[in-house]
């Protein structure tokens, strides 16, 4: 086996260590137990004998796996339920109903979905138990617009955000301030019942008001933060202008503001973190280490424009075989988080796939070398692959099948590029999310 061989093969088995950790079931139950009588989450207990029902709502990627293992825990305490997820995250419920529907831009199914759950959470009463599963995607897969924004208006201003490289967060705060559900309008739509929200966090420093758009917490974001989203980005006279007619009526006050720290309807609500891309991360470090590499985690908190980064840490991956700095081969540098890609041209792909094929730009005839960027859900992008897998030979293969790797990555076409060399990383859907992790390594 040549050494790039190995290289592949170790970085496909850590990556795979890293998807395993961030299993849902598995992280539902670190944090949740039950008894034939009492429910204990984190170190809040909750006597099951108080409630008349037990509802559980909820939306993303992972909600799926998550509501499997809620219905292991409770079973028929379980009274009723709806989970949005995303089409081809289905999984097996018995009390729960499941509905699939579109990410990342939300259809009209995602809305009839959202319906159904903002009434059921409508119709909780202070005698019930609402429990909320969110994981990465909730966001778009919970669409409820505000009246008399129609879901055809916030398709486009959510393609306009993705389109121009706006951060999740940024997306997250418009998003919020043009939705009836989310920034913690689901929490006051349920009060005054009893809220558990268990959250799978797909987002950078795990904000409880970011995660899934926050519809279970108190928002910190406003309508000035949204607008100046949209001004930042250039986008005030392309947004639907219904979208821009609520906006600038929540900036004179003409609109209520999303629930903040402090609301009433926060006082029966408990938010916790099940799950994130550190999880992953420590898992993906503690294979490469049983595969004799010395980890370095570089951080779990990378975000930027998708190239940049890539750039970045092939020439840290090119410092450590040139000098050994900061760690001497053999080394497995890894990096968690979730980077943006500017669209510049009309090619498929996703950010860790268009992240490979910059690094693999980077580390041409560079020998020993590999990368690999996959996302944690299985997809990436609007592809059917979680990633790709590059080496200091790749662009030597390339050009031997006529392929301009540079022009490839002009017009953000990462994904025919590497299914034409065979390096796409095909998993299926993972049933969870928590981000991206990226590997670097060197013999």
């Amino acid at each position: 086996m040549s050494l790039e061989s190995t290289l592949r093969r170790d970085a496909l088995a850590i990556f795979k260590a890293a998807l395993k950790a961030a299993d849902p079931r598995e992280a539902i139950r670190r944090h949740v137990t039950c008894n034939e009588s009492r429910l204990q989450v984190g170190r809040k207990r909750y006597d099951l004998a108080c409630y008349h029902r037990v509802i559980a709502l909820g939306a993303g990627k992972a909600s799926a796996r998550m509501a499997q293992t809620l219905e292991a825990l409770l079973g028929r305490r379980i009274t009723q339920g709806l989970i949005n997820t995303k089409y081809g995250h289905a999984a097996r419920l018995k009390r729960i109903d499941l509905h699939e529907c579109g990410h990342p831009v939300p259809d009209a199914a995602g809305v009839a979905g959202s319906r159904r759950i903002a009434a059921l959470a409508a119709e909780a009463t202070g005698e019930d138990l609402v429990i909320v599963l969110i994981s990465g995607g909730a966001s778009a897969l919970m669409p409820l617009p505000s009246a008399p924004i129609e879901l055809e208006e916030k398709q486009e201003t959510t393609r306009l955000l993705l389109a121009c490289g706006a951060a999740i967060q940024e997306i997250n705060a418009v998003r919020k301030h043009i939705s009836a559900i989310k920034g913690g309008q689901l929490a006051r739509l349920a009060a005054p019942a009893t809220v558990v929200a268990l959250m799978l966090s797909d987002v950078i420093g795990d904000p409880l008001d970011v995660i899934g758009s926050g519809p279970t917490a108190p928002d910190a974001s406003t309508f000035r933060s949204a607008w100046h989203v949209i001004e930042r980005y250039g986008l005030q006279d392309r947004i639907p202008s219904v979208v821009r007619h609520r906006l600038e009526a929540g900036l004179l006050g003409e609109i209520d503001e999303t629930p903040k720290s402090g609301d009433a309807c926060f006082r029966r609500v408990q938010n916790v973190i099940v799950g994130s891309n550190r999880l992953a991360v420590d898992a993906a470090a503690r294979a490469a280490r049983e595969r004799g590499y010395r980890p370095v985690v570089l951080s779990t908190l990378i975000e930027g424009e998708t190239r940049e980064i890539a750039s970045m840490h092939a020439a840290i991956l090119k410092e450590a075989i040139a000098s050994g700095r900061p760690a001497r081969p053999p080394v497995c540098f890894i990096s968690g988080g979730e980077t943006t890609v500017t669209l510049r041209g009309e090619g498929l792909g996703g950010r860790n796939q268009e992240f490979a094929l910059a690094c693999a730009l980077a580390l041409d005839g560079v020998p020993a070398a590999a990368a690999l960027s996959g996302g944690t859900d299985g997809t990436d992008g609007p592809t059917d692959a979680a990633g790709a897998i590059a080496d200091g030979r790749t662009l030597e293969r390339a050009r031997k099948l006529g392929l301009d790797s540079a022009a490839f990555l002009a017009r953000n076409d990462s994904y025919h590029f590497f299914d034409a060399l065979g390096d796409l990383i095909r998993t299926g859907p993972t049933g969870t999310n928590v981000m991206d992790v990226r590997l670097l390594l060197t013999r």
